[in-house]
């Protein structure tokens, strides 16, 4: 290597030091940026001459080294909507391109990102801070089915009301009641109570009483039934609901039994049936979670499961994102149901993303195609994901690079008076 080498190789000493600075500098510039990546840089050595007896120091190549694949910390927000990213994934966002008949419209190529600080605009949309609407599915809150993918639109949706068709109940009755076998409802212990709902939304209070016709001696069996209140007002006009409740000497339900058509399910069917003054179109009793007939000292029966599936119609009061992506909406009768699915995608290599100016990645040859999915990464809601940034390290590495800038100006100044002195000789 000759002198105008030197120079050469101090030049490009320059410019890589240059560049490493220009990402310190960034780094350092975006350490309050949520979910940004910091970028650090690499140097290869340019090989001037590689025989055995010259291999010699030739230039040097500054490349930036993303760092995708290292998380920030997170920190709890106070909005429901921001969310992180625990694990690998970047969310899938679009830009918004203008609006057309009173409707937002959305450019068709999708970009990803780790910023998660996403909060609803006027028209419902969740966009985050560097102006990506996150995209996913849309759902119906009523079937959960998707009703539309793309941009997610919360809004402000009405849930319907919904008539109970399914009351779900578990319980055990005392083996020695506290009256005595009776077909008289009067001669009955009390049975589960709770409100179902008709087709518009109003509620129905239904209450019951357990009846033991039959009681088991000498390890025979023991039969019930159950009674409802056929009125809604007034003095109460108990109904048996026709399906006989039989036990074994165990304390086991033998019948009814399971159905033939879900052998797993064990199901009474009360349709058509005037319960508290309203005839429900189509209900169910189902009692596969257990009816069990066990001594019980208090003469008893212990409810330990009751829910119904219906409802009134409800306004949405707030939302929460669940670990599984899935936007859950919270209304006014107290249903929560999931109005959308946030949109998370992988990559082979993360790292092989080409970064844009909105905080956002793009898809390369290097990176490999979306693969849509968590594949076993979770999301925190309520929370962002802060910059990767460590601001002690960058300061150490920018220390570091100072001093070799002002190494390869030296190596420059001495290679001039190297050259100079030279020049002197000829004279």
């Amino acid at each position: 290597m000759d002198l105008f080498s030197a120079l050469q190789t101090s030049v490009s000493g320059l410019q890589a030091q240059s560049y490493a600075i220009s990402n310190i500098s960034g780094n350092i510039a975006n350490s309050q940026t949520t979910g940004y990546k910091r970028v650090d840089t690499s140097f290869i050595d340019m090989m001037a001459e590689t025989t055995q007896k010259r291999e010699v120091a030739g230039s040097v190549l500054a490349q930036s080294q993303l760092t995708n694949t290292i998380a920030g910390n997170v920190v709890a927000s106070s909005v429901p909507t921001n969310m992180s990213i625990s694990g690998s994934g970047f969310f899938t966002v679009v830009q918004k391109t203008g609006d057309a008949n009173g409707a937002a419209t959305f450019s068709g190529t999708n970009a990803y990102t780790r910023r998660g600080d996403f909060a609803p605009t006027a028209d419902g949309h969740l966009m985050n801070g560097a102006g990506g609407y996150l995209t996913g599915n849309n759902l119906d809150p009523v079937t959960g089915q998707v009703t539309s993918s793309g941009p997610i639109v919360i809004g402000n949706p009405v849930l319907p009301a919904k008539e109970t068709t399914l009351i779900t109940y578990s319980a055990n009755l005392p083996a020695t009641p506290t009256v005595s076998p009776s077909a008289d409802p009067a001669g009955s212990i009390a049975g589960p109570s709770l409100t179902a709902y008709t087709s518009s939304g109003a509620p129905v209070t239904i209450n019951t009483r357990w009846v033991q016709t039959t009681a088991g001696s000498n390890g025979s069996s023991s039969t019930w039934s159950l009674m409802y209140n056929s009125n809604a007002a007034g003095t109460p006009n108990w109904v048996d609901s026709g399906t006989p409740f039989t036990f074994d000497a165990t304390g086991k339900l033998t019948a009814p039994a399971a159905s033939a058509t879900t052998p797993s399910t064990t199901t009474i069917d009360l349709s058509g049936k005037s319960i508290a003054g309203y005839t429900f179109s189509n209900l169910k009793l189902d009692v596969t979670g257990g009816l069990t007939q066990y001594a019980d000292a208090t003469g008893a029966a212990t409810t330990s499961t009751l829910s119904q599936n219906g409802n009134t119609s409800a306004t949405l009061t707030s939302v929460a994102v669940g670990t599984d992506g899935k936007i859950n909406g919270t209304f006014s009768n107290g249903s929560v149901v999931a109005l959308a699915t946030a949109g998370v995608v992988q990559f082979a290599d993360p790292d092989g993303l080409k970064a844009d100016s909105n905080g956002n990645y793009l898809q390369t040859a290097d990176s490999g195609p979306p693969i849509a999915g968590l594949n076993g990464s979770t999301i925190t809601g309520a929370s962002l994901e802060q910059s990767n940034t460590d601001i002690a390290t960058e300061f150490s590495k920018m220390i570091v690079t100072q001093q070799a800038y002002s190494a390869n100006t030296r190596v420059m100044s001495t290679a001039q008076t190297m050259m100079s002195d030279l020049l002197n000789v000829i004279r």
